[in-house]
């Protein structure tokens, strides 16, 4: 998934507008004068609504509307309180946090939301027995990392409750960007009641689980299948007064050309474009681009010896048969732009302000001709002539139009690779993935708090989210340094995690394609949606609808 903040001066931030139409859910339409419903069109169905389980940009969102922590994020990507009811003591060591929590907030069931709930929710994060791949995010936090590895029992993280509004957090390292992390769904309490309650069946359904955010999950019957469900106000949200919209609906369309259609015909108030429909939609003026702080890349499965992508010029002459300028304006055209490297533009700046991507350089690019030298090196090497592989992709439209031009260009440049395709529903392409069922993999990370870490630290050995199971020694060291023994260097740490990136880009361990922005056709009477450049998307809280 993603990563954001306002962590130096580098943001990018949308604050956009949607209007309110029937989705067949039984909501009125905008002509009928309806001021308290929105329709919103999402590509992919939503795997989990499961907080220790979610992974993805869909589920993070709901999550995010439907949830809340000790922060939230306002329109300016800067931190507000939350579950928190002021901010927190910090000792003179950086590593321990008090927290006063709002005494006012409650479940949607009516229960106080506690201290132990946020100790509970994070206790079944890390324990090896839920197998949540963001658990590792919890690494700064006392004995995280023990806990996920066996090694210790969940009691002992370094999280407890001091009385039931008082929460306190140990830390075993300083860690710049913590406090950001806690406006990240991973983050958030989770009722202990009502997850034991439920079982194996807890938040499989709206019905199995219980929230705290400013809406409720409602109509969802199943992760990765249901294709419809909705964000309905929630009465007993502490700040209620300020949620302005009673329903989000929302519904999984992913054919960019069905969305146009629904939304010209006042079906849907927010949909996405993609390709030709992108490019010709541009000087609308409902045509909105939504900037995100991600990389979509390419990952090669490394796991077993025998795998040719083990051969770093095999992955270098697939790297430089792409031609990404290309791929975003004539493929995309939906204001993405070309890759740089792993890590986008916006993410970090130097502690003199200069953009992360600026101190890196320019690590991939396009050369038909160095392509054909790294292929002929591989086949030397690897003793082919010839190699067939397949690339694996969700089915969204995007993601098919992406991998078809990948399929040509790899083709057209390198002699004797043939490229086959498998576009496969999003929830399957994330099990595949997770298994290492794939040869190469379309993939992509939006970062879940706005710094390079949230990209570097995906590709250090071990990490749940290496999926292809790339490993580099130097790499390790250099990510391992920033949040280390140069953690509290601003200069070292940067430094640490520029030198992170050009390894990787100098092995290509994964190949960047472009950072994605997303081509929105928005209902000019909405006004006030925030949305996110990192982490979870879109925030419904401030929404509101204007007749």
């Amino acid at each position: 998934m993603k990563k954001r903040w306002a962590a130096a001066a580098f943001l990018m931030t949308a604050s956009l507008v949607l209007s309110g139409c029937s989705t067949g859910k039984g909501t009125q339409t905008s002509g009928s004068g309806s001021t308290k419903d929105l329709n919103v069109v999402v590509q992919q169905e939503m795997p989990t609504a499961d907080l220790s389980l979610a992974t993805d940009t869909i589920s993070f969102t709901a999550l995010n509307n439907v949830y809340e922590g000790l922060y939230r994020q306002d329109k300016d990507n800067n931190l507000e309180l939350a579950g928190a009811s002021e901010k927190p003591q910090v000792s003179e060591d950086g590593l321990t946090y008090t927290f006063k929590l709002r005494q006012n907030a409650k479940w949607s069931n009516g229960d106080a939301v506690k201290a132990q709930d946020y100790v509970y929710g994070w206790q079944r994060t890390v324990n090896p027995k839920t197998a949540s791949q963001y658990s590792y995010l919890f690494a700064p936090i006392e004995n995280a990392e023990d806990i996920t590895a066996g090694k210790k029992d969940v009691s002992d993280l370094g999280i407890k409750a001091v009385g039931d509004y008082e929460l306190q957090i140990k830390l075993n390292k300083p860690t710049p960007y913590f406090e950001r992390l806690l406006a990240f769904p991973t983050f958030f309490p989770q009722n202990q009641a009502v997850v034991d309650k439920y079982g194996k069946d807890y938040a499989a359904t709206s019905e199995n689980a219980v929230y705290n955010g400013p809406f409720t999950l409602t109509n969802f019957s199943g992760p990765g299948t249901d294709t419809d469900w909705t964000y309905k106000k929630n009465d007993q949200y502490w700040d209620n007064s300020n949620v302005k919209v009673e329903n989000i609906n929302v519904n999984v369309v992913k054919e960019a050309s069905t969305s146009l259609n629904l939304f010209n015909d006042d079906k849907a108030d927010d949909v996405i474009l993609t390709g030709e429909l992108a490019q010709q939609n541009r000087n609308n003026p409902a045509f909105t681009a939504v900037p995100q702080a991600s990389t979509n890349y390419l990952e090669f499965n490394q796991r077993t010896e025998s795998s040719p992508f083990r051969n770093e010029n095999l992955r270098k002459a697939i790297s430089y048969s792409i031609d990404r300028d290309a791929l975003t304006s004539s493929i995309l055209g939906d204001g993405s732009i070309a890759s740089t490297g792993l890590v986008p533009k916006t993410t970090m700046a130097s502690p003199d302000g200069k953009d992360f991507t600026a101190s890196a350089g320019k690590l991939v690019s396009f050369d038909a001709q160095k392509a054909k030298e790294y292929w002929n090196k591989a086949k030397q090497e690897l003793g082919i002539s010839t190699l067939n592989f397949s690339i694996l992709s969700s089915d969204a439209d995007s993601s098919k139009k992406v991998i078809e031009y990948l399929q040509n260009a790899i083709q057209s440049t390198l002699d004797g690779v043939k490229v086959s395709l498998t576009p496969v529903p999003f929830s399957v392409r994330l099990d595949r993935s997770t298994a290492g069922n794939f040869d190469v993999l379309l993939s992509g990370w939006g970062a879940d708090y706005l710094d390079a870490s949230s990209f570097t630290d995906l590709f250090v050995s071990g990490n749940s989210y290496n999926r292809g199971q790339y490993s580099n020694t130097e790499y390790d060291n250099y990510v391992n340094a920033a949040s280390g023994q140069d953690a509290r260097n601003a200069e070292k740490r940067f430094e640490d995690l520029v030198n992170a990136d050009k390894v990787l880009m100098n092995t290509q361990g994964v190949a960047p394609l472009y950072q994605k922005a997303e081509a929105h056709m928005i209902n000019s009477k909405v006004k006030n949606l925030v949305s996110h450049p990192a982490g979870a998307q879109f925030d419904y809280k401030w929404v509101e609808i204007q007749n």
